[in-house]
């Protein structure tokens, strides 16, 4: 089968003929420029096409579904205890670490906010959002698309002051509120605790009010778990200490993910890559994203689509608290879940996540682990100069953002632990 995907993806193509000797990467040989990796590995690694059609051959349909009962029943990150056999109330918080206002402390904000004027007026609501990132194209809100920013401002409109109505309709645009995120995610991606803010300076809007209304327009696709009232100096992305992310991926049932039956029709002349492996071990893919714990790093190697101002310095420099991977079971409300779709998953969680870069990085793993490279083959990357030295980006129908911290991070939370 590998022998099919060849030729590969390439950025130009060599329109000499082949020299008749061994190269010593798949792409050389095909007469691709592509990457030439230098680390040492047991197997020859999976090419981008390769790489890509093989992650987007995988049955992804149970992995769909299984979020989209997750959004549709309000379960929220508590709906992913019963994965790991867990207890919910030990790995989630249902507010996140910002408990509403009570009556006292709301006086008290008001009280050292008089004379302040401006921002300090307003009223100001956190709203944690459920949604299934297979309804929406995803969260930024952009002209003729379903997005799930367009739809949260749409029905937050009715909650605008007056004075914000009137200079919308002056400048001829429709009444929408302004939801501030947590971290925007992209089409597909699913959030079960994604966190937005709204302010306005009307003193008559309740809580419920704005959960009712975000839970009536697609009950089915979108809810509002948790509205409150918060302090005024309260952003949801500036004052966020980790997010945590769950990247769900089938394998087969021997706990495994094979590329195929047949092996490549070319050996080349380095013995210990010859070969591309048709499968990976998730016990490796564990040890190689181990590695990334506890460490300040810059991932603009595993970012995709960032501006040029944000490829390098410290904006490409993240923070991991958590990373793991494990095997368990994907089971419907009607299924046995002995019988379930195995699956890997790999839990992330930083301080802060580039773009496409969760999906990069499981991507990277699982081709570096097929091809038996050294456990820490990811921070070897991070010298990289070329992001063709990474695999592409995992499909988005895997990635769920769980939740967004505002407390110290706290390891016990995590699903996958030793």
């Amino acid at each position: 089968m590998l022998a099919r995907f060849r030729p590969l993806m390439a950025t130009a193509p060599t329109t000499k003929a082949a020299p008749a000797v061994a190269f010593s990467t798949a792409a050389e040989r095909d007469g691709y420029a592509q990457y030439n990796h230098t680390d040492a590995c047991q197997h020859l690694r999976w090419t981008a096409r390769e790489s890509y059609e093989y992650m987007y051959a995988r049955p992804w349909s149970k992995v769909v579904d299984f979020y989209a009962m997750l959004v549709r029943t309000g379960a929220g990150a508590a709906g992913l205890a019963d994965l790991f056999q867990k207890d919910e109330k030990g790995v989630t918080c249902d507010t996140n670490g910002e408990e509403p206002l009570t009556s006292s402390e709301k006086q008290m904000a008001v009280k050292s906010s008089k004379g302040r004027g401006g921002r300090w007026e307003r009223a100001n609501f956190k709203i944690v959002l459920s949604y299934h990132g297979g309804s929406f194209d995803g969260w930024q809100k952009q002209p003729d698309l379903n997005t799930v920013q367009g739809l949260v401002e749409k029905r937050l409109g009715q909650f605008v002051d007056e004075r914000k109505a009137k200079q919308l309709q002056d400048r001829s645009l429709p009444i929408e509120g302004c939801a501030t995120v947590a971290g925007r995610t992209d089409k597909g991606v699913t959030a079960l605790q994604q966190v937005c803010s709204f302010y306005t300076w009307r003193k008559d809007v309740q809580p419920s009010d704005i959960k009712d209304s975000i839970n009536e327009a697609a009950p089915d696709t979108i809810k509002s778990l948790v509205v409150s009232e918060v302090s005024r100096e309260f952003h949801p992305n500036f004052s966020a200490k980790w997010r945590r992310y769950l990247y769900i991926f089938p394998l087969d049932e021997d706990g495994k993910s094979k590329l195929g039956d047949e092996q490549s029709s070319t050996i080349l002349e380095n013995p210990e890559c010859n070969i591309a492996s048709r499968s990976f071990d998730v016990a490796k893919v564990d040890k190689i994203i181990r590695q990334l714990e506890g460490k300040m790093l810059s991932y603009k190697i595993f970012a995709r689509d960032t501006q040029a101002s944000r490829s390098a310095g410290p904006a490409t420099e993240c923070f991991m608290f958590h990373s793991r991977a494990a095997v368990t079971k994907l089971c419907s409300a009607d299924e046995n879940c002995k019988e379930g779709t195995t699956v890997m998953c790999i839990e992330l969680v930083a301080n802060r996540f580039l773009r496409k870069m969760v999906r990069v990085l499981v991507a990277t793993a699982i081709r570096e682990a097929a091809a038996g490279a050294d456990e820490d083959a990811l921070l070897n990357l991070m010298e990289a100069t070329c992001r063709r030295a990474t695999a592409p980006p995992a499909p988005a129908e895997g990635l769920c953002l769980v939740d967004v911290g505002y407390e110290d991070f706290n390891e016990q939370r995590c699903f996958i632990l030793d």
